[in-house]
């Protein structure tokens, strides 16, 4: 049964990403362009690598909010330091993407430890780090950056834009995670059943902190890729991110309930939204009517999953 719901999701996710890009075309000749589609895969790029971590977190059974809020947190601090301070844009590199990171682990102790449920641990972070990046910057943007920053978010290897190639390597690093490591075996055994993966030996609170901590590192690259493609520094910049995150990894077929999804299905969730969106643009569809489209999808999603996992549930009881 487990087998064939799988390769039912596998093949139908990407049967329906096909259908959109076939109906797109259809209804707007432009669609189906090269300079279009390398465009809709970059403009996802950052949806893309912030996935990865939230994937980890939705395995888990848990959720983080404050994605957005780091997106932007790391896409002021970075600025700051390059700009106001004059460091080296490595230099602000690595120590935005080592802050947001003690952030993920700081959310996955306080989940584990002091065991507050993750929806308002994340959502707690989301707000004071949104507020803490108006505080860096006064609520203005901040620009001027070194060209060779800016290669990162405009930069081409051969006809590549170098955003979509960071979204590919963080996708392999992610899968690598998952298939290869024990740490992505213990993400689906605590997924699956918490208490038995405790009883079995996993040390349960030290793989929040990791899964966590991941999840900051990632939005904190997400964080960098939008800083060099925007070429501006913007407090709100990753304002509302999250819930497109999570609507890419549910899509993709990671169980709201944890224990299961594949980093795979997760590529063609984010790749539907791309489509989906630039469609939808290109149909000169308002803004609004894309809030309420993605909405419906993200429900529409959640509740194929439950139905499936009830469906589940009744099939063991049988048994």
């Amino acid at each position: 049964m487990n087998k064939a719901i799988d390769i039912i999701r596998n093949r139908a996710i990407y049967a329906f990403l096909a259908v959109m890009v076939i109906f797109f075309t259809i209804m707007n000749g432009n669609f189906m362009t090269t300079n279009n589609l390398l465009n809709v895969v970059k403009q996802v790029s950052i949806y893309g690598i912030a996935s990865v971590g939230m994937t980890y977190v939705i395995l888990l059974g848990g959720i983080d909010l404050s994605i957005g809020s780091l997106i932007s947190f790391v896409n002021i601090a970075a600025a700051y330091l390059m700009v106001n301070t004059g460091w080296n844009p490595w230099l602000a590199i690595i120590l935005s993407l080592m802050v947001s990171t003690v952030i993920g682990f700081a959310n996955g102790w306080i989940i584990a430890e002091i065991k507050i449920p993750p929806l308002i641990v994340t959502f707690a972070s989301q707000t004071i780090f949104s507020g803490l990046a108006y505080i860096i910057c006064n609520g203005r943007p901040i620009s001027r950056f070194s060209a060779s920053f800016l290669k990162i978010g405009q930069g081409h290897l051969g006809v590549v834009p170098i955003p979509i190639i960071i979204m590919v390597v963080c996708f392999a690093i992610g899968a690598f995670i998952l298939n290869k490591t024990y740490f992505g075996r213990y993400f689906y055994a605590l997924g699956g059943n918490e208490e038995a993966a405790e009883l079995s030996g996993i040390s349960v609170k030290k793989i929040k902190y990791l899964v966590y901590s991941l999840s900051g590192l990632f939005a904190g690259i997400a964080g960098i890729v939008m800083l060099a493609r925007a070429n501006t520094g913007q407090p709100n910049a990753g304002l509302g991110y999250e819930f497109d995150v999570i609507t890419c990894v549910v899509l993709g077929g990671v169980s709201v309930n944890g224990g299961s999804g594949k980093i795979s299905n997760v590529v063609a969730g984010v790749l539907i939204i791309g489509v989906l969106s630039n469609g939808m643009i290109l149909m000169d569809i308002s803004s609004y009517m894309q809030m309420v489209i993605k909405g419906i999808i993200l429900l529409l999603a959640v509740g194929s999953d439950c139905i499936q996992q009830a469906g589940l549930l009744k099939a063991k009881k049988a048994v």
